[in-house]
């Protein structure tokens, strides 16, 4: 770890700022280590999500299939995969806004004057996109989960005025 270094002179023209978190060698086994964990966490979760989204409208597709003998197993999977399609187009669109994040984490360096402060700023503010979507991107689409938020928002209202 690099310390926070200031120098402040008296006169405002000249102000020398090395803002470093963490720098390592580039053949460091931190380095290495902390690049394969940022990775990790960037894929991982997309990975579960779209694999789990398939998974659960394959499962679906064959339920119908198995009840609904006259129908073919491809026409129920589109039909299905039509009406979850937010399912599969949730987790490609947090990965698409977590992008930026995951550019400025391989390509930062040590910030050597208050002008680059910025490009820091927008990263810090983009990584809380895709959290702050999600509510947008899975509850809203969804029939379901739209109906249950909507339930307890009722019931919470109902306690609020009960007290």
């Amino acid at each position: 770890m690099i310390p926070l270094n200031d120098e402040n002179e008296t006169d405002d023209e000249h102000i020398k700022r090395i803002w470093c978190i963490t720098d390592y060698s580039q053949s460091s086994i931190l380095l290495i280590y902390n690049n394969i964990i940022h990775t990790f966490h960037f894929f991982a979760p997309f990975a579960c999500d779209l694999i789990s989204s398939v998974i659960l409208i394959t499962k679906k597709s064959h339920h119908q299939a198995n009840l609904q003998k006259q129908r073919t197993f491809r026409r129920i999977f589109r039909e299905q995969f039509q009406e979850h399609k937010h399912l599969c187009l949730a987790p490609l669109a947090l990965v698409i806004l977590a992008i930026p994040t995951m550019i400025i984490t391989y390509t930062s360096k040590c910030m050597e004057s208050a002008d680059d402060a910025w490009i820091y700023l927008i990263a810090y503010f983009i990584s809380f996109i895709p959290p702050t979507l999600t509510f947008i991107i899975f509850v809203l689409p969804s029939k379901f989960y739209k109906k249950e938020f909507e339930k307890t928002i009722q019931r919470y209202r109902e306690n609020i005025r009960r007290s």
